[in-house]
């Protein structure tokens, strides 16, 4: 046995999983390809994860239906962690072990993302296309991740430098309560203070949203211009009612995790002109031939269009085009290489890992939401 299999199997022991599933030499089986998936999929954070798996799949079933990749179908087998670190951990096990995964697709969070780290490092699976992962959480599975989405630190930057070209400089920002939320605020920060600018206030919210009315307050005492939100499910939407229902009416701006249509069903009218920074072109495009084919299976499917199933549809097209250019022979090690390799142009935004960085887009586009969940550019 070689030394770096012993090494790997070593590692694989002190994590708890199957040495016989980390070496090398680990292959798919000759009719399936098993994509493994860990991520919130329940209550209101869990919303724009299924509907971004949904989007993933439309790809994989319309491969499946033509043959698959090298006559091999494409199965994602999705496991619930509800954002916590220790059951993302346990999935990633358990996708491996007993679904005999090959990679990872679309997982989920920053916190899980880091924590399952030594796992993907001592599997050798290739995890592509994760979702709301910071920055941080991104370096930590160097080397085992490839991030389709821009980095968070690109969105901040665009996001603030658009609100201070427009001479917006009292800003406050609205985040998760969590460790990537924490990240984020400090971000945005060091971003400010390029422009010689700080927050003119800043606060966490619960999951659930029953600290806006709070939220709102400290911040209304504050009278900032605009709020910059990094906030997900129905989190920015209540923030925006609670904000209005004290007669404040600043500019509110979403990171890519705010879900403009779940904000315009929440706020309603008060939604209108909320500016969201997207990570990927616009799903309603009639020009791109790859933007049309998704909006045709999507139709197909009863699913409606939008941001989040249009990522997942392009993560879903990265990592099939990995595996059809890893050919038939398919192993873990030449996935990765076939990876750190690819530079491709799909939808009007480019793809690159050839850099050596784990994230292959910088592609940022604001656009606004309408009081009935529209996107304008």
């Amino acid at each position: 046995m070689k030394r770096r299999t012993l090494l790997q199997a070593g590692t694989a022991a002190a994590l708890g999983v199957s040495a016989s599933l980390v070496r090398a030499e680990f292959q798919v089986g000759d009719n399936e390809i098993v994509l493994g998936n860990t991520g919130i999929l329940g209550g209101p954070l869990g919303v724009p994860v299924t509907m971004m798996l949904k989007g993933g799949n439309l790809l994989f079933d319309d491969l499946n239906a033509k043959g698959g990749i090298h006559g091999r179908k494409v199965r994602v087998v999705s496991l619930d962690d509800e954002l916590k670190p220790p059951k993302a951990v346990a999935n990633c096990k358990t996708l491996l072990e007993e679904h005999k995964a090959f990679a990872f697709f679309g997982c989920v969070g920053s916190g899980t993302t880091a924590a399952t780290g030594p796992v993907l490092k001592a599997s050798g699976a290739a995890a592509v296309g994760g979702f709301a992962v910071a920055d941080s959480a991104r370096d930590k599975v160097a080397g085992s991740a490839y991030f389709v989405r821009a980095a968070t630190a690109r969105e901040g930057q665009a996001l603030v430098q658009h609100l201070t070209t427009i001479g917006i400089t009292r800003i406050a920002v609205a985040h998760l309560s969590n460790a990537g939320g924490l990240e984020v605020l400090k971000l945005l920060t060091d971003e400010l203070a390029k422009h010689k600018l700080a927050p003119v206030a800043s606060s966490g919210m619960k999951g659930d949203g029953s600290d806006a009315p709070q939220v709102a307050k400290l911040f209304g005492a504050q009278q900032p211009q605009a709020v910059l939100m990094y906030l997900g499910g129905s989190l920015a939407g209540k923030l925006i009612n609670a904000t209005a229902e004290l007669g404040n009416s600043p500019s509110f701006y979403g990171m890519s995790i705010v879900p403009g249509e779940v904000t315009a069903k929440v706020a309603g009218e008060r939604a209108r002109g909320l500016a969201i920074a997207q990570i990927i072109p616009y799903p309603w495009g009639e020009v791109e031939p790859l933007v049309r084919e998704y909006q045709r299976l999507a139709e197909a499917a009863k699913l409606p269009v939008g941001y989040y199933t249009f990522e997942g549809y392009l993560n879903a097209v990265v990592m099939s085009e990995a595996l059809k250019r890893t050919g038939r022979d398919l192993t873990r090690p030449r996935l990765h290489a076939v990876l750190r390799s690819m530079k491709m142009r799909m939808a009007g935004m480019n793809i690159d890992f050839t850099h050596g960085g784990h994230t292959g887009s910088r592609f940022i586009e604001l656009v606004q939401v309408t009081r009935d969940g529209r996107f304008l550019r």
